[in-house]
């Protein structure tokens, strides 16, 4: 199997505590480029996530997004200040003395003074937190994983499709190249024989005419290189794998076989041909870079 770059997956993991959802979408890239999004509460995690993202993604610019809610209120407690509370009552007895007026504050007063009572949050359970959160971005990596396959073989139907229109291509090329040859001959005969009118033709001439010539348009090298590059590439394609910088490359093999096939031709029907060839290798090294 062959995987696209180009993947969506989407899980939510719930219990009767806490709810975490993960979304992976990534889109071709270079190298592995991940991107988390995720609440303050889960940032020590980030490491964790990146590492356990790579036993399931080689290559792509990926984008993660988590959300987490708490259902619980384990994660706050109040605390009793009772330093802060001895000395507010130490103030207001002094207070009450010095201006001989009546201490009548009560507990309920007393605990509506500034940090008498405080929330304090409480540390997570990091295991418990990271078991759910662990359990969510597996089932989306495995559905964002699944994506990319059922791309890629999309990817890999059609690229074999344009591979084996390309051979078509290399086949019209060599079958052609000993006509381009003949009709030379042809129009070279009758041009020296307009020239010459009744004397004889010197055959040897002629031969070396023609072989000049055909050491100039000989494509014979390139044809055969070009049909090797596309034989590999489609047996690449069909062994599966990680195999997008090792397409790559064999395309710019490609590229470079058809410049050279272009740039030797001096036949209007090979050119056409070879445009066409050149053409289907773009869009080849097109859909190659969205392969992981």
């Amino acid at each position: 199997m062959i995987k696209s770059m180009t993947g969506f997956g989407r899980a939510e993991v719930a219990d009767a505590s806490r709810k975490f959802t993960v979304e992976i979408k990534s889109v071709n890239h270079r190298y592995l480029d991940v991107n988390i999004k995720l609440p303050k509460t889960l940032n020590f995690f980030e490491s964790a996530i990146r590492s356990l993202l790579k036993e399931y993604i080689e290559r792509g610019k990926v984008d993660v997004f988590i959300s987490y809610e708490d259902y619980t209120e384990e994660n706050y407690s109040l605390k009793y200040n009772a330093g802060l509370a001895e000395q507010y009552m130490t103030y207001l007895k002094e207070m009450a003395e010095q201006f001989g007026i009546e201490n009548d504050v009560r507990v309920s007063t007393l605990s509506r003074y500034p940090d008498v009572f405080v929330m304090e949050e409480q540390s997570p359970d990091e295991q418990k937190l990271w078991a759910g959160l662990e359990q969510a971005l597996r089932q989306a990596a495995a559905q964002f994983v699944e994506s990319r396959i059922k791309e890629g073989e999309r990817l890999r139907a059609d690229l074999v499709e344009k591979l084996d229109g390309m051979i078509s291509y290399v086949d019209y090329i060599e079958e052609r190249s000993p006509q381009i040859l003949e009709e030379y001959r042809m129009r070279l005969e009758s041009k020296v024989q307009e020239l010459l009118g009744d004397r004889q033709l010197d055959d040897a001439r002629i031969a070396a005419e023609i072989t000049i010539f055909a050491d100039k348009i000989c494509v014979d090298e390139e044809t055969v290189r070009l049909r090797s590059h596309i034989l590999s590439m489609k047996e690449t394609l069909l062994a599966g794998g990680g195999m997008g910088r090792k397409l790559d490359f064999i395309a710019q093999e490609m590229n470079r076989e058809a410049n050279t096939i272009l740039s030797k031709t001096t036949d209007l029907k090979v050119s056409d041909v070879g445009i066409n060839l050149k053409t289907d290798i773009e869009k080849v090294r097109e859909q190659i870079q969205n392969i992981e």
